[in-house]
């Protein structure tokens, strides 16, 4: 993954997210199915995720260390955009297969 380049990808921001965990449930929000949709720009970077559920109570922290997460990565200048959607909301369906393998729900 780079750091600081001039050239960001989609997969390079699903990876830098790969590195923030959800604490509840110990797994990472990509592949918990948190992050809904990523946008790179030369001059911006938009990243929006979800909650398992609207009263998650670690949805600031998980917001938190991804700005950090997204901050580490993006080029200097880069607009880093972070929203909570809602819409559709989150269920078990989203997960990878490792995530799902991890919790017993294959």
């Amino acid at each position: 993954m780079p750091q600081h380049s001039a050239v960001i990808t989609t997969e390079d921001v699903r990876a830098a997210l790969r590195g923030v965990d959800d604490p509840e449930v110990g797994m990472n929000i990509v592949d918990l199915g948190l992050v809904y949709g990523v946008e790179v720009t030369p001059t911006r970077l938009h990243v929006d995720l979800t909650m398992t559920s609207p009263a998650c109570p670690m949805g600031e922290m998980i917001l938190e260390d991804a700005q950090h997460a997204l901050e580490a990565l993006a080029p200097a200048g880069i607009e880093i955009e972070l929203a909570l959607v809602w819409d559709p909301p989150w269920s078990p369906d989203r997960m990878s297969t490792y995530a799902r393998d991890h919790f017993g729900w294959s």
